[in-house]
């Protein structure tokens, strides 16, 4: 079973619909912890403000059950504000702690360009991801967001995406994975990306 993290914010049913077009048979959207700690794969989906997101995350009891499946190796996926809060912190809501996933900020875009960066742009692959295999280099994915992920570590970045220069598209190591563009809104090649995730997803049950 693969878990969407329910905790009252983004497009649930659209991203349950993206993951079963992609091959997925068992999609829960869900807020029980139980549900988490025993899913194949979990998905952190986000849209609005960050301090929102990341205080109603904490209220739900929702931010220990995905370190705690970060902890265990369970696939974790995080998308637009939910691949944020992998983060320490964000300017948008000074004080309000992201999940410490990632060591790094979220600042607003810079630069003379329009926030928020909403449209298609293309992606720039920095380094190889397995999830994002069957994606070629400079492919087009839609993005809607005014703040991006400024890791301490570069090492972390795995794609990028020029907008006022250039900014994090995408962050990951081993069984983690963060997007800032929206896979489930980006046409083939964001299905091509959630297939990666189903069937890694089922790689790594049967190896468990």
């Amino acid at each position: 079973m693969i878990a969407i993290v329910d905790y009252g914010v983004g497009n649930l049913a659209s991203l349950d619909a993206a993951l079963r077009r992609a091959g997925a048979n068992d999609v829960r959207i869900t807020r029980s912890h139980v549900d988490i700690l025993s899913a194949k794969a979990v998905v952190l989906p986000g849209v609005g403000r960050f301090g929102h997101c990341a205080t109603e995350l904490r209220r739900l009891g929702l931010d220990v059950m995905v370190r705690v499946a970060r902890d265990r190796g369970i696939p974790l996926l995080g998308l637009c504000v939910g691949m944020q809060l992998f983060f320490d912190e964000s300017e948008e809501d000074p004080g309000t702690p992201g999940l410490g996933l990632c060591r790094g900020r979220v600042r607003l875009l810079r630069g003379d360009v329009r926030v928020p960066h909403t449209g298609w742009n293309q992606v720039r692959m920095v380094r190889s991801h397995p999830w994002l295999a069957g994606v070629p280099d400079e492919a087009y994915f839609y993005f809607v967001h005014s703040y991006a992920v400024v890791p301490v570590d570069d090492g972390a970045i795995v794609a990028t995406v020029d907008h006022g220069g250039v900014v994090t598209a995408a962050v990951g190591s081993g069984a983690l994975l963060g997007l800032q563009f929206h896979p489930e809104k980006s046409g083939a090649m964001g299905t091509s990306v959630l297939r990666a995730f189903v069937r890694a997803t089922a790689a790594h049950a049967t190896a468990a």
